[in-house]
């Protein structure tokens, strides 16, 4: 019995996820200069062929994983930009972001991934994309952090040196998570919040 158009368009879906996954693993172990669609048709188990029929280029696939990726930074930058206290906000974003480490989904790699973007292993336009959108979100934490010690919600030091520290703390945390898998264990959101609130909250 043929399929309907709508079981089609399920497994074509399924077939895009399954590839995404794949280049997402491909390109945290390898890095994206080093990766190919071969590569990465072999660690979804399906063929070259098919990836093409989804993606002409290994350039268009990263940029529809950088697309998703940027949609999230635009999204956090916002929340980080709203209502609400900056030492809760922070706490809940350090919470989600720690819960993503440990949930065996590929949430880390996926991290991994995108920061290449930030490179030169990855084409300019892209990088340009990839930075801009960081660069957003980092100054609505910077932001952040400057109306929490106006509260006295957080301690001292220059926004801007503080959420560098914050962030490569993060990065950190990701790149051992990769390299460790199961084995690693997230600190506790507290102990990360005291590199921001010097023990106030």
């Amino acid at each position: 019995m043929a399929r309907t158009a709508e079981q089609n368009a399920n497994l074509s879906a399924a077939t895009r996820d399954a590839v995404q996954t794949a280049a997402v693993r491909v390109f945290a172990r390898r890095g994206y200069a080093a990766s190919s669609i071969r590569d990465i048709a072999a660690e979804a188990g399906v063929s070259v062929g098919t990836i093409y029929r989804h993606y002409p280029t290994k350039e268009a696939l990263y940029a529809n994983l950088l697309d998703q990726a940027l949609t999230g930074l635009v999204a956090l930058a916002e929340e980080l930009s709203g209502p609400g206290r900056p030492v809760e906000l922070i706490r809940d974003f350090t919470t989600r972001y720690l819960s993503d480490l440990t949930a065996d989904d590929g949430a880390a790699e996926f991290v991994v991934v995108i920061n290449q973007g930030l490179t030169a292993r990855v084409q300019a336009g892209e990088a340009d994309r990839a930075f801009g959108a960081h660069r957003s979100m980092w100054r609505a934490f910077e932001d952040l952090i400057r109306r929490g010690q106006e509260v006295g919600e957080l301690g001292d030091g220059d926004p801007a040196q503080l959420t560098t520290c914050y962030f490569a703390t993060l990065g950190g945390l990701t790149s051992i998570r990769v390299a460790l898998g199961p084995e690693f264990t997230a600190p506790d959101v507290d102990v990360l919040l005291r590199l921001l609130t010097e023990g106030r909250t």
